[in-house]
C-alpha cells in the first residue's frame, strides 16, 4: 500500500511504531523495521553513548529504514542530531516541535523529520519551517496527551498543512488504518499496540497488566509529573493522586537524584533541561521538579517490571488489545485487514 509516507521514508506499509521511553529499543525497533513498518528508536532515555550503540545494533539487526526520537529541547540536543547525521539515519522524530535551525540542519544532511504534535496551530508551525511530515496524536493516546479526540484533530491537521499526517492516538487493526486514510492521514502511528507483541523487551508481568485492563482502567492523571498523562490505573496511581504537595514534591527529588545517577547528567545539565522545558509553557518549578518522576518511574515498570512501583503509560486501546502477536504477525493482520476493508469484504472472525 504506497502513501506520502511510504515514498517519504522507504518503508514497504503506512505504520508507524511509536519512539517510547524505555520500550523502543533495538529489538522492538528492528523487529518493527523487517515488518515493514517504520520503527522508531527512542532516545531521550539513553545516554549520547547509549544512542550511538542503539543505532548501530539497530543497522545490524535490519538494512530497513528506521527512525530515532529526540528531545528538540535538550541541552545536547544538537550531539544527538549530529549522531542520527552521522550513523545515517533515515527520520528524526520530535516529540516536541524543533526549531527551524535543527530542522534545517537534518533536512540538509537527507534526513526525513517528523515532529509530533497535539494541536492544528503546532502543525502550520513545523510545517511552515521545513518538516517533511508531521505525527498529530489525539486524546486517546498513551502519555502525555490532549484533550482532543483523533476523530476531531486529525482532519483539522490534514486540512491546514500540506506536508503527510500520520494519524496516532487510538489505531490498533486495519479499520483504524482504513479510516485514519479516509480523513487524508498518509497512515498511523502505534505505541501501546507495538508495546503489546511478543517482540517488545517489557516484562511479561507488565504486559499482562495492559492485556488484562478495560477502557475504563486507563485514565490521564497530573500527579505524576504534573502535565496530563495518560497511563493505566494503578494503586499507585492511586496513590499519587492523594499524595499531598510537599510528599509528591520530595518523592519527585529521590527519582531527580535517582535518573541523574543513571543518566550521567549533571545537576547544572538536569537545571538547563528544566529551564528549556520551562520555555514557553506555563509550568511551574514544582512541575519541573515534578518532571523527574517520569522517567524513573516508567523505568522501575517497563524495564524492571515492578508493577508496583511503576506507572505504565497506555493510550485507551488497551482496553480493546488482548494478544501479544510478534511485530511481524501484527502488521501482516493490519495490512490484510485494510485490504478486506478496501474491497468491501468481511472481516474473518
Amino acid at each position: 500500500m504506497a502513501t506520502p509516507l511510504t515514498e517519504l521514508t522507504g518503508v514497504r506499509h503506512p505504520i508507524v511504531q511509536t519512539g517510547m521511553g524505555w520500550v523502543a529499543g533495538p529489538r522492538l525497533v528492528s523487529a518493527a523495521a523487517d515488518a515493514g513498518a517504520l520503527g522508531i528508536l527512542a532516545s531521550a532515555t539513553m545516554t549520547t553513548d547509549q544512542l550511538r550503540a542503539a543505532v548501530r545494533e539497530v543497522k545490524s539487526r535490519t538494512d530497513a529504514p528506521f527512525g530515532v526520537n529526540l528531545r528538540a529541547d535538550a541541552s545536547d540536543a544538537a550531539e544527538r542530531v549530529r549522531i542520527v547525521i552521522d550513523e545515517g539515519v533515515r527520520v528524526a522524530s520530535f516529540a516536541l516541535a524543533p526549531s527551524r535551525e535543527l530542522i534545517a540542519r537534518l533536512k540538509d544532511a537527507g534526513v526525513v523529520v517528523v515532529p509530533s504534535v497535539g494541536a492544528r496551530r503546532h502543525a502550520e508551525k513545523v510545517a511552515a519551517w521545513g518538516a517533511d511530515a508531521v505525527l498529530v496524536q489525539g486524546g486517546e493516546g498513551g502519555g502525555h496527551t490532549g484533550k482532543v479526540a483523533t476523530t476531531v484533530l486529525l482532519p483539522q491537521v490534514v486540512d491546514a498543512v500540506d506536508v503527510p499526517v500520520i494519524a496516532a492516538g487510538g489505531f490498533r487493526d486495519g479499520r483504524g488504518l482504513v479510516a485514519a486514510l479516509a480523513y487524508g492521514a498518509a497512515g498511523i502511528a502505534m505505541g501501546t499496540r507495538f508495546l503489546l507483541t511478543s517482540d517488545s523487551t517489557v516484562p511479561d508481568a507488565v504486559k499482562a497488566r495492559y492485556l488484562a485492563a478495560t477502557v475504563d482502567d486507563i485514565a490521564v492523571t497530573t500527579k505524576v509529573d504534573g502535565l496530563p498523562h495518560r497511563m493505566l490505573r494503578t494503586e499507585l496511581v492511586d496513590s499519587l493522586e492523594r499524595a499531598g504537595r510537599v510528599t509528591a514534591l520530595l518523592r519527585a527529588a529521590r527519582h531527580a537524584a535517582s535518573f541523574k545517577k543513571l543518566s550521567g547528567m549533571s545537576w547544572t545539565r538536569m537545571v538547563r533541561d528544566g529551564l528549556a522545558m520551562k520555555h514557553g509553557k506555563e509550568l511551574t518549578w514544582s512541575q519541573i521538579l515534578l518532571a523527574a518522576n517520569t522517567p524513573m518511574l516508567l523505568r522501575a515498570s517497563m524495564v524492571e517490571g515492578r508493577t508496583d512501583l511503576g506507572v505504565m503509560a497506555s493510550g485507551q486501546v488497551a482496553g480493546l488489545i488482548d494478544d501479544l502477536p510478534s511485530c511481524a504477525e501484527l502488521v501482516d493482520r493490519i495490512m490484510t485487514e485494510a485490504g478486506a476493508v478496501l474491497r468491501g469484504l468481511p472481516l474473518a472472525e
